[in-house]
C-alpha cells in the first residue's frame, strides 16, 4: 500500500484518512516518550478492525511535516511496534515495517518507519477497548456493530449466524414441500434429517428450533421471524429516486428462491424492450437478464441477515438499476478483488441454493440451479451488462455496511423502444 515514495508523499500531503495514520516520534534521553504505547495500540487495532492501512512514524499529523526518526533510534521504534502488536493488542496483529527516507520541507532526507497493517480476519481489542477508524480518527465500536463484526470475522467462536436458532420457531414453521427439496427419503425421524442439514438447530439443553437458513429457505413467510428478510422493489420513471415518480413498488417476500423468481418477474414487467423494424425483429432489453439474475442471487445469498432493519433494495430507473445489499464484503474480499476471488458470508445458504432448481419462468439465465460453486457470478454481471449497455457496472461499499451495485441501461427511455 502506497508502495512508491511519490505515492506515499502525496498521501501524506493530503493528510490522514481511513487508510493513513501519522505519528510524531519523540525521545526523552534514551526513552521513547511519544507516541504512548497504549495510544499506539488503539490506533493499530482500529486499522486492523476496519481495512488495511498504513501507519507512518516520523511525520507530524497536524502540520504533515516530515520530522523523521534518528537512524540510530529506528530499531527502538521497531521494537515498540513489535511489542504493541504482539502484547498490547489481543489477538496479535500481523504487520510489516519498512525503513524508508522521505525529504523534509528543506529537501533533506529523513528516516521514517512505514508500518503496513492488513485487514484482519479477527476483531482486535486494545487497552482502550474495541476501536475502528472513521475518517481520520479512531472511534469506539458501538455494541451492535461490534456483534456484527465478530460474526463477520468468525471470531466469536460461535456457529455462523445462518446456523443459529430463531427464537419462537419449531419444526411446524417449516413447510415440508420446501424442506424436502434438501433431503432424501429416510427412515430417520424428520427432526434428525433436518438437524443433519442444519435446517433445525438447538442450543445446549434447549428445544429444537428452526435455524436462520431453515427459515429463509423452508418457511413460507420468513419475514414473520426475520423481519428484514425481503426485497423492496421499485420502478421509478426518470432518473431520480422520488416517490412521486414511482411506477411500480412491491415488497417481495417468501423463501429466498421465490424472492429471486419474483424479483426477475418484476424486472420483466418493468423494463423497456426495444424491437427493430427489420424482418428478423431483434429485441433488445433494457438490462441483461443473465446479469440481473446473478446480481439478485448474489444479493440474496451473500447479504448479512444479522443486520436488523436492513432489506435488499432493488431500484429500476430509466438509465440504470441499483441493487443495495446489507452488509460489508465478507472475509478479506475488496471491491477491487471481487471479480477474481470467491468468498461467502453464508456458506449454508449458498450450498442450499446450489441444490435449488431455477424456475423456467425466470428466463434464460444460463444455469439450472441458483448457485454454482465456480464463483463466476461477479464476472458474469460485469461482462454481460457491459456487453449490452457499453458501460461497466460499478460496485460501491457504503459506510462499511451496505454494498451497492449499479448496472446501466442499454435503452434510456420509451422513445428508444423502437428502432
Amino acid at each position: 500500500m502506497f508502495d512508491s515514495r511519490e505515492e506515499l508523499l502525496q498521501k501524506i500531503r493530503l493528510g490522514e484518512d481511513t487508510s493513513l495514520e501519522l505519528k510524531t516520534v519523540r525521545f526523552k534521553g534514551d526513552r521513547l516518550s511519544a507516541p504512548a504505547r497504549e495510544d499506539l495500540a488503539d490506533e493499530i487495532a482500529a486499522i486492523a478492525n476496519t481495512h488495511d492501512g498504513v501507519l507512518v512514524l516520523g511525520v507530524d499529523d497536524k502540520t504533515r511535516d516530515i520530522d523523521g526518526i534518528p537512524v540510530e533510534r529506528l530499531e527502538a521504534v521497531e521494537r515498540l511496534i513489535f511489542e504493541v502488536c504482539t502484547d498490547s493488542v489481543k489477538p496479535s496483529v500481523v504487520f510489516r515495517s519498512f525503513r524508508i527516507e522521505l525529504p523534509d520541507s528543506a529537501g533533506m532526507p529523513r528516516a521514517v518507519l512505514k508500518v503496513e497493517v492488513p485487514r484482519s480476519l479477527f476483531v482486535h481489542e486494545s487497552p482502550g477497548g474495541y476501536f475502528h477508524r472513521q475518517g481520520s480518527s479512531k472511534r469506539k465500536i458501538p455494541p451492535d456493530y461490534l456483534a456484527r463484526l465478530f460474526q463477520q470475522r468468525s471470531q466469536a467462536r460461535l456457529i455462523r449466524f445462518e446456523e443459529q436458532t430463531v427464537p419462537g420457531t419449531s419444526l411446524g414453521d417449516l413447510a415440508e414441500n420446501l424442506w424436502r427439496r434438501y433431503t432424501t427419503r429416510s427412515t430417520e425421524p424428520d427432526e434428525v434429517v433436518l438437524l443433519k442439514r442444519n435446517l433445525l438447530s438447538t442450543e445446549e439443553g434447549g428445544p429444537l428450533r428452526c435455524s436462520v437458513a431453515g427459515v429463509l429457505l423452508c418457511s413460507e413467510r420468513p419475514e414473520r421471524f426475520l423481519t428484514s428478510a425481503y426485497i423492496e422493489a421499485v420502478r421509478y420513471r426518470g432518473i431520480r429516486q422520488d416517490s412521486n415518480y414511482q411506477v411500480d413498488a412491491r415488497k417481495i417476500c417468501g423463501p429466498l428462491d421465490a424472492q429471486i423468481n419474483q424479483a426477475m418477474s418484476f424486472l420483466m414487467l418493468n423494463q423497456i424492450v426495444a424491437a427493430s423494424k427489420t424482418p428478423q425483429r431483434v429485441e433488445t432489453p433494457q438490462f441483461s437478464t443473465r446479469a440481473v439474475f446473478e446480481a439478485i442471487v448474489n444479493a440474496v445469498a451473500h447479504r448479512d441477515y444479522s443486520i436488523a432493519g436492513s432489506k435488499i433494495r432493488f431500484f429500476i430507473f430509466d438509465d440504470r438499476m441499483e441493487i443495495y445489499s446489507p452488509g460489508a464484503l465478507p472475509n478479506t474480499v475488496t471491491i477491487e478483488s471481487m471479480a477474481l476471488r470467491q468468498a461467502t458470508r453464508n456458506e449454508l445458504i449458498t450450498s442450499l441454493l446450489a441444490e435449488t432448481h431455477v424456475a423456467e419462468t425466470v428466463g434464460d439465465v444460463g444455469r439450472g440451479s441458483f448457485m454454482e460453486k465456480r464463483g463466476d457470478g461477479v464476472p458474469i454481471i460485469l461482462h454481460e451488462s457491459e456487453k449490452l449497455s457499453g458501460i461497466r457496472p460499478v460496485y460501491r461499499l457504503i459506510d462499511e455496511s451496505e454494498l451497492l451495485l449499479t448496472m446501466f441501461a442499454a435503452i434510456k427511455d420509451e422513445s428508444d423502444a423502437t428502432e
